[in-house]
């Protein structure tokens, strides 16, 4: 069975940072793909930023230079490191498996102007 959890979200001024972690459970997790997703009020589900079972990691470009991802598939954990936030990087961040269903149930984050 696959879980994923998110922690890490938070309150924080324009400008600020946080880091959010994602455990996940199962044999399922140094195999695939992973990645943070984004929903804000009104808005369709965005792609943040991906990492590929070998690193290789891809972002949407409204974050890229400001936020990193990052895996250790010993912890089956996937970091979203984000700096320099900004009001508009306001949302329920997610975590999965990329191109699956399986995502976790979401970490708020609210950026303050």
């Amino acid at each position: 069975q696959v879980q994923l959890v998110e922690s890490g979200g938070g309150l924080v001024q324009a400008g600020g940072s946080l880091r959010l972690s994602c455990v996940g459970s199962g044999a399922f997790f140094s195999a695939n793909s992973m990645a943070w997703s984004r929903q804000a009020p009104g808005n369709q589900r965005e792609l943040v930023a991906s990492i590929s079972s070998t690193g290789r990691t891809d972002y949407a470009d409204s974050v890229k230079g400001r936020f990193t991802i990052s895996r250790d598939n010993a912890k089956k954990t996937v970091y979203l490191q984000m700096n320099n936030l900004k009001p508009e990087d306001t949302a329920i961040y997610y975590c999965g498996i990329r191109g699956s269903s399986f995502w976790g149930q979401g970490t708020q984050v609210t950026v303050s102007s």
